[in-house]
């Protein structure tokens, strides 16, 4: 273990806490939130109620609404405010005196500009060179409870890449260090498009047969889209994408698997949505990946079916005959 840092979690939802709890013990760890009466209940409880309940939280995290206070202290920024609130997030971070190295772990593009986080960083902050991306197969809820975890953080600077995967390691979170930030950003967005999917083709019971052959169908539309994009495809092998797309596809926390379980019941999208009370990533990030995957030439059949579920009213059942039905063609 490297020595202790003082690291500043920006974003008190789920992810932000769980992470914030995991690197307690063994960093200083800060966690900022939006919201300050829930910081101070926080404080209080030592239990994120609304996102994580039944999780005790380290004596030692410290909860703090000052976000320039906090900002200013510390020697590594994570970022786990969702997608839609990052461009906001690095503004208030620009206006900074000085910044220490950044990781961030939200996942998707950025609705209209279909921009993805580090995009946005080279926009927001283009001087600002120690960045790093965090991703791989990991519930909020159970690396909250200390179990065994692993994750993948890539960024263009080797070096720090691997100091800051030992830095953040610790008994039951192992990271792994990469250079392919575009593939694992790409990894952690597209995969929550395909857990839709996959929630739809089980709450339709279509078997087991059925959900192997979208989870492995869906890792090659990943593939194509994200290795057009520049990222590299043993990336999509790796924890950030095959890792990732298991995990959301098959575990009954993914809030995107939820959306899909649900909609094969005949629930709207914005009754799921409200009753969910959490971000699910992919019914956002599906009409951008549509869209970018159309411009490009890269065929995404699954995604374009949910789009068109999502937000067009298809029936479940009829995008599965869909899909089923189109011309035959090689795997590869």
């Amino acid at each position: 273990m490297t020595h202790s840092l003082n690291i500043a979690v920006l974003g008190a939802g789920a992810w932000g806490t769980a992470l914030a709890a995991s690197w307690a013990p063994h960093h200083e760890v800060t966690l900022w939130g939006r919201n300050t009466a829930e910081l101070d209940a926080m404080r209080a409880s030592r239990v994120n109620t609304r996102y994580l309940p039944g999780c005790p939280l380290p004596d030692a995290l410290q909860f703090k609404p000052d976000f320039n206070a906090v900002v200013d202290a510390a020697d590594l920024i994570v970022i786990a405010v969702p997608t839609s609130g990052l461009r906001a997030t690095l503004a208030a971070l620009a206006a900074r005196p000085r910044l220490p190295p950044l990781v961030w772990v939200c996942k998707g593009f950025e609705h209209g500009s279909r921009k993805l986080p580090h995009q946005l960083i080279a926009e927001l902050l283009p001087s600002h060179t120690q960045t790093a991306a965090l991703s791989g197969p990991s519930f909020a809820q159970e690396v909250a409870q200390g179990y065994p975890t692993a994750l993948t953080l890539a960024s263009h600077d080797s070096e720090l890449a691997q100091h800051l995967a030992e830095a953040l390691s610790a008994q039951r979170l192992r990271i792994y260090a990469h250079d392919d930030v575009i593939g694992v950003e790409l990894g952690g967005a597209l995969k929550n498009v395909m857990a839709i999917a996959a929630g739809i083709c089980d709450g339709l019971k279509l078997g087991h047969n059925a959900r192997a052959a979208l989870i492995t169908r869906g890792l090659a539309e990943m593939t194509r889209l994200g290795v057009e994009l520049g990222g590299r495809f043993e990336t999509f092998m790796g924890l950030s994408g095959l890792g990732d797309l298991i995990l959301t596809t098959t575990g009954d926390l993914s809030r995107n698997r939820q959306v899909g379980l649900r909609l094969a019941r005949g629930q709207t999208l914005d009754t799921i949505l409200a009753e969910l009370g959490h971000v699910a990533e992919g019914v956002s990030t599906a009409p951008e990946v549509a869209a970018l995957a159309s411009d490009l030439g890269v065929d995404m059949p699954i995604t374009r079916k949910v789009c068109q579920m999502l937000f067009e009213g298809l029936p479940a059942a009829e995008a599965v005959d869909d899909l089923l039905n189109r011309d035959i063609k090689t795997e590869f």
